[in-house]
């Protein structure tokens, strides 16, 4: 079974430490989520991995070798890291041909990835008339030419509309439950929270986090719970009192969190306040990620 190991890895621009004594491990048979905020350092690691950028110190090998001594790197990994790169007057039959054949790979893959991809009746047309979409499908189908046990996909979702987001989602999944090493980069973190099954997290180019989705949302994310009540503002101010963080909520509800939904129960019977909803929320993986990267991220907005 073919992984991705990360050892150490360190990149310096001058004076700026980009990717920061880096260690981590791409299975198979799984989706890895790498996420961190911007300028965290995850496309200068994808870089290093795929041999477009040298390390200052540390590895990234895939299968214990480096990208670099592959003797057909194509068979080996497959990786999506800008799906514009491709020639725009080319056809998408003729793009993958030439890639085909520059690796030694048999022809029939071409026709085969495109059935994959579900670019069969666009083949013979130019992938410069393509829409984002269909490019991040021929991008796709590109890595898939040699029949890579790791594949890697740096924001492949960015710009999709819901159904080419599902398709992707579906697909890196697919890839995955085939013994795939998949590793994906992504800012959507509701996407994320479907579609991984673990999870490395940098924050300025070090390792944050190294984790299950279910782990890391038990270990980083707060629950809230839903509250409503006729007595709103009176039972606000005692749950405030008691410790708890409240705001207010859609339709006149409240959102508490710092409190379990029994404890709140008690704390309203003990003051005689009626609730007509009590129901935990489950911390998204979004909040989670923002509480554990807060300290990480390189440029703020104000506070609204």
């Amino acid at each position: 079974m073919t992984a991705i190991e990360v050892q150490g890895l360190t990149k310096r621009y001058g004076p700026d430490t980009v990717v920061d004594d880096l260690s981590f491990t791409v299975s198979p048979g799984q989706v890895t989520g790498f996420l961190g905020p911007n300028g965290a350092g995850k496309s200068t690691t994808m870089k290093m991995i795929m041999g477009l950028a040298a390390p200052t110190q540390g590895s990234a090998t895939i299968g214990g070798r480096h990208y670099r001594d592959l003797p057909v790197p194509l068979t080996e990994v497959g990786a999506l890291l800008d799906a514009g790169a491709v020639h725009g007057s080319r056809r998408a039959y003729d793009h993958l041909l030439a890639l085909a054949v520059s690796n030694g790979l048999p022809r029939r893959r071409v026709d085969e990835v495109l059935a994959l991809t579900g670019l069969e009746g666009v083949a013979g047309k130019r992938a410069g008339g393509f829409s984002l979409g269909m490019r991040q499908r021929l991008g796709i189908a590109a890595t898939l030419l040699g029949d890579p046990r790791v594949l890697i996909f740096d924001e492949p979702v960015n710009g999709l509309d819901p159904e080419g987001i599902r398709w992707i989602r579906d697909f890196m999944r697919s890839l995955a439950h085939e013994g795939r090493a998949v590793l994906v980069s992504s800012h959507l973190m509701g996407e994320m929270a479907q579609t991984a099954d673990h999870l490395v997290v940098i924050g300025r180019g070090r390792l944050i986090a190294d984790t299950s989705v279910s782990e890391f949302l038990r270990a980083n994310g707060e629950g809230t719970v839903l509250v409503r009540t006729s007595e709103r503002s009176d039972f606000a101010l005692r749950l405030t009192a008691a410790g708890a963080t409240v705001r207010e909520g859609l339709e006149s509800s409240l959102v508490v969190s710092g409190m379990t939904s029994h404890e709140i129960g008690k704390l309203a019977a003990y003051h005689g306040i009626a609730l007509s909803e009590l129901t935990p929320q489950q911390a998204s993986l979004e909040d989670a990620f923002m509480e554990l990267t807060k300290d990480s991220v390189e440029y703020q907005g104000a506070a609204a």
